[in-house]
């Protein structure tokens, strides 16, 4: 257990809302299996002797990192460790214990006493343990169980695979702790959560905060005060009486009124220009005196996210997006990073392979992998991770996790659109059942009242009904192919109203007179060129034996793609090989198949689909980050070339 300080680069937890101090609780916890399930009867949560095992948390249980390495089938598992309080005795102050995220259910005990249960296995959570605290003791006892049924077909899942053994595109199971787990000594009244939105139009931010305070709090007594920096200059202060427990405060940016200077103040990929924002609450007595209760740091970026005529817009400008399909998964830890330098890492491997963006891919990533997306400039979607079956229960679960998904990530500049749903994954039969049907249209009516600043995709591939935008999946294997599907508007619009590359309808009902409604189309998931230099079992949607082979169709295949007009972007599959699933352009270890700087060529070819001036701009950027690129990139062994 140790203490860390705020200026810890990328280490927070909680990026977007910091404090000076946190206790990080990483490391050995006492680790038991309870196949029978029996612990809670028996009383484990006030019992050290059936934690027999040590573990490293946050790395699941099934992967080498933690220390277990069992991949079989276990439902239930239980943690316990030991832990001294933040704070002191009397202090008035309130101590939070805050998880990442617990594979799928879990409850928790604090010295004995049950503090609170949560479900969902992508979310993060955290309870006052504060009453819990057994008073004058040194030390204090943390204890969670946590249930995770591989053959839940309702439970939101991703691509974690519900046999023992991994196969065709499944993977490990990842089962209880897999991301931070944390305290943080707060007082009685604090901030909870910010999400930062832009008006680019209006030169303003608006900010929602949410507060958590004691309920005979409501005098007017309460001051919240933002200040928000650009460096060294300051861009606004605005002050506001808190009445609520959420507080929603429009500041304006004056900055941002002159149409001519205001680039400096956007994000983007090219200029991820991000702002500090410092919050602090304050108390006022009846003279007048003011007493600090809470202050947190945090930060945002000032950008919009849209479509207009057929392409997507960064900022109100068409802006072709470049993405690469991102599963987030290493050999050695699975769905959890090796560290948080892995985070930032790959980020910056998938910038320097040319990509402008990453579809996280049946995963909700770690917030830091979001932050160093926010810092280093790459776009993201946001997918949820999908069930497999369809009926009340699995409604309930996804779209309680999906909201809570939004509510952690809007508030990030780097996440542009939202994709709840994939390839029908548990909506096998969204095209016959009304019911099913209903609920993919519910869930994106629902995001959108969420967070109505980004596009929004149905589902992602095929059949889908309400799109933001138009999204395929198509695995043709050669270039012949996708300029035969994507090379001119009415082989596009064929493509809508009747194609499957999938099997499936790629638009259910397509209006016949309007196929994209003005909505850009964009080929999410293409390639999956499957090369393993070593041999071994693999997958892919398509083989190649030699680099100069790969080095070949790649560049077949990412010419159809570009010199298309009509497509506003793609993603290639994918960035790493993940288990035998084989087809990423760098190996699982992070490794690249083919010269990082052959790739980025490939990648950052001009688009036919870019406007001239824009074309001008792509060349000028690609021009000053291949010379900015110091970094070393991941090259291959040049005895497999």
């Amino acid at each position: 257990m140790s203490t860390q300080s705020v200026a810890d680069d990328g280490l927070y937890p909680r990026p977007q809302l910091r404090r000076a101090e946190w206790t990080d609780l990483s490391g050995p916890w006492g680790f038991a299996h309870d196949d029978t399930d029996e612990g809670r009867d028996a009383g484990w949560h006030r019992d050290p002797a059936p934690f027999d095992r040590t573990i490293t948390v946050p790395f699941p249980p099934e992967s080498p990192a933690s220390g277990i390495r069992d991949t079989a089938h276990h439902p239930v598992v239980w943690y316990r460790r030991t832990l001294r309080s933040p704070v002191g005795e009397g202090s008035g102050r309130r101590v939070l214990l805050h998880f990442g995220a617990i594979d799928y259910r879990a409850s928790v005990w604090v010295d004995g006493t049950h503090v609170g249960d949560h479900e969902g296995g992508m979310t993060p959570f955290s309870f006052d343990v504060t009453a819990a605290l057994t008073a004058g003791a040194d030390e204090h006892t943390v204890v969670v169980r946590a249930e995770d049924l591989p053959s839940d077909a309702a439970q939101p899942r991703g691509k974690q695979d519900w046999q023992e053994s991994p196969h065709v595109i499944w993977y490990h199971r990842t089962t209880g702790i897999w991301q931070p787990v944390w305290l943080e000594a707060v007082s009685d009244t604090h901030v909870a959560e910010l999400c930062w939105t832009s008006d680019i139009a209006d030169a303003s931010v608006r900010l929602e905060a949410v507060l958590r305070r004691p309920a005979t709090r409501t005098d007017g007594s309460l001051v919240m005060r933002v200040r928000l920096r650009l460096g060294a200059e300051l861009l606004a202060e605005q002050s506001v009486v808190v009445t609520d427990d959420t507080v929603i405060m429009d500041i304006a940016v004056p900055a941002l009124r002159n149409g001519q200077d205001r680039d400096r103040l956007l994000w983007s990929p090219q200029s991820p220009t991000l702002v500090d924002a410092d919050i602090t609450l304050v108390t006022r007595d009846g003279q007048g005196a003011e007493r600090p209760v809470d202050e947190v740091a945090g930060y945002l970026g000032i950008r919009t996210a849209g479509t207009a005529d057929g392409r997507f817009l960064l900022n109100g400008r068409p802006y072709y997006l470049r993405m690469v399909l991102e599963q987030g998964y290493w050999p050695e830890s699975h769905l959890a990073a090796p560290g948080p330098e892995a985070l930032r890492r790959e980020v910056e491997l998938i910038k320097e392979l040319g990509f402008n963006g990453a579809r996280l891919h049946q995963k909700v990533e770690d917030p830091r992998f979001l932050y160093w997306c926010d810092r280093l400039g790459l776009l993201v979607w946001g997918e949820m991770a999908g069930a497999f079956a369809f009926g009340p229960e699995a409604v309930r679960r996804l779209t309680t996790e999906w909201m809570d998904v939004v509510r952690r990530d809007r508030g990030h500049p780097s996440v542009v659109t939202w994709v709840p749903f994939n390839e029908s994954w548990g909506v096998q039969d969204i095209a016959h059942s009304p019911a099913q049907r209903a609920f993919v249209e519910g869930v994106v009516r629902l995001t959108r009242a969420l967070d109505p600043s980004r596009p929004v995709i149905s589902n992602d591939g095929w059949e889908m009904t309400d799109s933001d935008m138009w999204t395929i999946h198509d695995y043709a294997g050669t270039g012949e192919e996708l300029r035969a599907r994507y090379h001119s508007a009415a082989a596009v619009d064929a493509m809508l109203t009747d194609g499957r590359p999938g099997g499936r309808r790629v638009v259910l009902s397509p209006d016949p007179r309007d196929a994209r409604g003005g909505r850009p189309v964009l080929l999410t998931e293409f390639g999956g060129l499957s090369y393993r230099p070593e041999g071994g079992e693999w997958f892919g949607y398509s083989t190649v034996t030699s680099p100069s082979q790969l080095r070949s169709r790649l560049d077949e295949l990412f010419r159809a793609v570009t010199d298309s007009a009509q497509l506003a972007g793609f993603c290639y599959t994918q960035l790493t090989d993940t288990e035998q699933e084989t087809n990423g352009l760098l190996t699982a270890e992070r490794q690249a198949k083919l010269p990082v700087e052959e790739i980025r060529r490939m990648v950052e070819r001009p688009s036919a689909a870019m406007p001239t001036e824009a074309l001008e701009q792509h060349r000028q950027e690609v021009e000053e980050a291949n010379a900015d690129d110091v970094r070393r990139s991941p090259q291959p062994d040049a005895s497999t070339l």
